[in-house]
């Protein structure tokens, strides 16, 4: 019977479930597709309510990986095949190359005379890297990786690397590996807006995800946390945030994604503290802020340049001479259809799971908490939720892990 534990993804869940499961004397084994660990949470600007930054905690738990020897973590992998039953489960893995050995320093002098540049998929492609990169500033581990798409295989990386820590020979490697037990914690993305015709993403620059503002709003960000339009780099003075974007929608997503609307209050902040003149304006249908978050939505909503608007957003579209965004949208407390003109659209896109894994998922996809044959799930791979529960319920699907060994 074998003793390990595999987690399947890297971000705050999978993160917290191998912590809490090594620290209690298992072996655990980490996989994270990204070339870094930390998921969706290190491209937040800031969690709520409380509005602190997300590497508080994050740190302290890449540094329990870092210091807990029961603990293997691998990046740039992917599982390719789960078959067996608990107690004996073989998993077929795929990792794939980094180009970068350990000797890598992060020194950064390979990235200055890189000749090839990609658009960042952490930034949400709002800027652009070299081929060969730094995922972040606190990128865990603190290599720099290549992206063999853009890499031109010029060999220039190689002679400006004093440590010889690149090998543009690197090849993709298959593994075999036998566990007792799984946590599958494989996260979300944010829903494709490109679907949402009537809203005008990617036909119009200035209407943007929330992931992207984001992004925008953090210090690492690519514009170094000042909110600026992407149209013409100049600071929006009226905003709008739309809610919904393709969730609680029998022709997109037909649940609702649980923290949205926590999320554009949260940027709201953002906008108002960058931006003091600016005005928020947030379409909603319903406006969901549960138990202690009740307080968040009163005092964002108390900002006398803050608007909450109960009413669906029928359409985005652009001034053709003064290039402002117009939105159509129905106000149902006031009873009418209004036509505003802004500077910005923030799309609150919904979360979708991640389909990787061929296990049991309910019918919107997420998978279902206990498979029958040791494999469990935690996080947004679950349901829809915060941080906070997912952190709670990662620890819990640490504990079935563990359960599974010992049975």
């Amino acid at each position: 019977m074998a003793k390990d534990i595999l987690v399947i993804g890297g971000g705050i869940s999978g993160i917290t479930t191998a912590v809490e499961a090594a620290e209690t004397g298992y072996n655990v084994i980490l996989v994270e597709q990204n070339p870094y660990l930390g998921g969706r949470v290190v491209q937040m600007n800031r969690y709520f309510p409380k509005l602190c930054p997300p590497y508080c905690g994050m740190e302290i738990n890449l540094r329990r990986i870092k210091t807990n020897k029961r603990i293997k973590h691998l990046t740039l992998a992917t599982v390719e095949k789960i078959s067996g039953q608990e107690g004996n489960l073989e998993v077929s893995l795929r990792l794939n190359p980094r180009f970068i050995t350990e000797k890598c320093t992060a020194c950064g002098e390979c990235a200055k005379i890189c000749p090839a540049e990609r658009l960042d998929p952490f930034n949400l492609n709002l800027c652009k890297t070299k081929a060969i990169y730094l995922p972040h500033q606190l990128t865990f581990p603190l290599r720099y990786v290549i992206d063999e798409k853009a890499c031109l295989k010029c060999g220039s990386c190689v002679d400006a690397c004093k440590y010889g820590a690149i090998n543009l020979e690197m090849q993709v490697e298959t593994k075999t590996i036998n566990v007792g037990s799984i946590v599958v914690a494989t996260g979300w993305q944010p829903y494709d807006a490109g679907k949402i015709d009537n809203l005008g993403f990617g036909k119009y620059k200035d209407v943007i995800t929330n992931m992207m503002m984001e992004r925008l709003a953090a210090p690492n960000g690519p514009t170094q946390g000042k909110i600026l339009r992407p149209s013409d780099q100049k600071e929006p003075k009226r905003v709008a945030f739309v809610q919904c974007a393709g969730s609680r929608d029998e022709n997109h997503l037909a649940y609702c994604s649980a923290v949205c609307c926590l999320a554009s209050l949260k940027q709201i902040t953002y906008l108002r503290e960058a931006i003091p003149d600016s005005q928020a304006f947030m379409f909603y249908i319903d406006l969901r802020t549960p138990g202690k978050y009740e307080d968040f939505l009163t005092r964002v909503g108390s900002d006398e340049r803050v608007s909450l608007i109960k009413g669906k957003v029928a359409a985005v579209e652009e001034d053709g001479k003064t290039k402002e965004l117009i939105v159509e949208a129905e106000d149902v407390l006031a009873g009418k259809k209004i036509r505003l003109n802004v500077d910005l659209v923030v799309l609150a896109c919904g979360m979708q799971p991640t389909n990787s894994l061929n296990v049991n998922r309910d019918k919107n996809g997420f998978i279902i908490f206990e498979q029958g044959n040791g494999i469990y799930s935690a996080g947004v791979a679950k349901k829809p939720q915060d941080v906070s529960s997912s952190v709670q319920e990662a620890t819990g699907a640490a504990l079935k892990a563990i359960q599974s060994l010992v049975r």
